[in-house]
C-alpha cells in the first residue's frame, strides 16, 4: 500500500525514513544474500532500524541523483558506501572469491521510503511506536536499480553508479 496522501498533507507528517537494499545475483555473485542499511538512528542502542520484520543495518550512506527530470533522460544515482571497517570491501572481495573480478556489479539497489510512525514498534522504547501505528505496507513507490559499476574506492568510502535495468548496457 502506498502511503496515503492525507497522511502526507498533515500539519506535522513525521520523518521521512530511507532504507536500503542490495541484493546479491545467485548467477554473478555466488549467493542471493540481501544486505539491508539505513543512514540514520533510532532510540535503541543497536542502531539498527527495523522496518517489516526486517532489520536495517546502520550505516553511513550518501546517496545523489534519484531525480527524474522532464527531459526524458533516466537518473543515474550515485551511493557512497563508508568503508571505514572495510565491510564493503570485504564483501566485494567474498564475491571475487566466486566469480573472478565482478564486484556487486548486477547486483539489485533498491532504496525504499516509508514514514518513522510505519516503523516496527520494536524501535521504540517499551515496544510501542508514539508516532503512529506500525504498517509494513506503507511506502513510497520503491525504486530500483541496478549497480553498473564502482566508480571509487578507498578506505574511507566505495562509491558505485546505479542505472534503471532498462539502462544498462547490451539491454533491450
Amino acid at each position: 500500500m502506498a502511503i496515503p496522501t492525507s497522511a502526507l498533507q498533515e500539519i506535522n507528517p513525521g520523518s521521512i525514513i530511507e532504507l536500503f537494499t542490495i541484493e546479491l545475483n545467485a548467477a554473478l555473485h555466488g549467493s542471493s544474500t540481501i544486505y539491508r542499511f539505513h543512514n540514520g538512528a533510532n532510540m535503541n542502542a543497536d542502531g539498527e532500524v527495523v522496518w517489516a520484520g526486517n532489520s536495517y543495518l546502520r550505516f553511513p550512506i550518501e546517496c545523489t541523483g534519484f531525480e527524474f527530470g522532464s527531459t526524458g533522460t533516466l537518473p543515474r544515482p550515485k551511493i557512497a558506501i563508508s568503508n571505514i571497517f572495510g565491510t564493503i570491501t570485504a564483501i566485494m572481495q567474498d564475491i571475487n572469491t566466486t566469480t573472478v573480478g565482478n564486484d556487486l556489479n548486477g547486483a539489485k539497489f533498491t532504496r525504499i521510503r516509508t514514514l518513522a510512525r510505519f516503523l516496527d514498534a520494536v524501535n521504540f522504547t517499551g515496544n510501542t511506536n508514539p508516532y503512529g501505528t506500525p504498517d509494513p505496507t506503507a511506502e513510497f513507490a520503491r525504486e530500483i536499480f541496478v549497480v553498473d559499476r564502482k566508480s571509487a574506492e578507498n578506505r574511507d568510502i566505495v562509491e558505485f553508479e546505479l542505472a534503471t535495468s532498462t539502462d544498462m548496457a547490451g539491454v533491450r
